[in-house]
């Protein structure tokens, strides 16, 4: 019990330090891939046998019974444009992971270790038009790990609500004008989705890709900015680490921010709060994320 108790201790540990511990697995192409264990919920032994739902993306093999909820199984191999993992044949496994607030289950050919991280080395890839790929770290052995791009993957998959509700727009609408907000995100799919919920809501925003720029950014404009949207799970240096050096310094202690995340569960509302964020914003609600806008903003 003990162990066990440091362990969670020491994972809980990792939004202070600029640390993340991630699951390695291959794919189809037996290229090592990770995932960050918090989304992880657990990785079966996949079924020999899903049936498939009718209509669906080639990559959505079916649905899943787990814990008495359906869930859409997702071959990770074909989503990212490798061959499919033949399951019916041979031994695969499903990693039943939370993005958004919402379980999906992707099939993999194989889960390999867990590693800690710095996300300092952790790398956007710079000239690689690659969608699917947000970043690049390194195994002990020096073999490259990639990072997905998962909230890409299931937009382009299984769709998102991305549009405000009518109800919304009619009280937010416009009210954003003279404003002006600094998205930070790694995603590209991520920024466009905020961009499109800010530019209804009658926003001036600029877009960064990591912490790092932002910070310089701001040392240039920082009188211009009145609310920072940042990801969490960023290369270089993430949204924890980024909020708290933000409240290190005199210029942007009281700098309104929000920690928008995929990474929805509960005990990331917390460490939020003890990063020195106003606020966290389960990705991707556009409703949700309007109010608490303007929330803040009427403050």
């Amino acid at each position: 019990m003990a162990s066990s108790l440091d362990e969670a201790l020491q994972r809980s540990n990792l939004s202070q330090t600029n640390q993340m511990e991630m699951l390695t697995f291959r794919l189809t192409d037996n290229q090592l891939y990770g995932i960050n264990v918090f989304k992880i919920i657990e990785i079966l032994e996949c079924p020999r046998r899903i049936d498939r739902i009718p209509n669906s993306h080639p990559a959505v093999k079916g649905a899943l019974d787990f814990r008495g909820n359906a869930l859409a199984v997702i071959d990770l191999s074909e989503a990212v444009g490798l061959p499919p993992k033949d399951f019916h044949a041979e031994l695969a496994y499903i990693i039943i992971c939370e993005y958004n607030r919402s379980l999906t289950a992707f099939v993999v050919h194989a889960p390999d270790t867990l590693l800690t991280r710095s996300w300092a080395d952790i790398h956007k890839p710079e000239g690689v038009n690659a969608l699917s790929l947000v970043a690049i770290a390194y195994a002990d052995s020096g073999e490259a790990i990639m990072l997905l791009d998962i909230e890409s993957i299931l937009v382009t998959i299984v769709g998102i609500d991305r549009d405000l509700s009518s109800v919304t727009i009619g009280d937010v609408e416009g009210k954003g004008c003279g404003r002006h907000v600094l998205v930070v995100d790694d995603s590209r799919t991520a920024i466009l989705l905020l961009q499109s919920v800010l530019d209804k809501m009658g926003f001036t925003n600029t877009a960064l890709m990591s912490a790092d720029k932002a910070l310089e950014y701001l040392e240039k404009e920082h009188t211009a900015v009145d609310l920072v949207i940042s990801d969490i799970e960023m290369p270089g240096m993430d949204g924890f680490t980024f909020t708290r050096t933000l409240r290190e310094q005199s210029d942007y202690k009281h700098l309104k921010v929000i920690l928008h995340s995929s990474m929805s569960n509960p005990s990331n509302q917390l460490k939020a709060e003890q990063a020195g964020a106003n606020k966290f914003v389960a990705k991707f609600d556009p409703d949700s994320l309007s109010k608490e806008i303007f929330n803040l903003i009427d403050e």
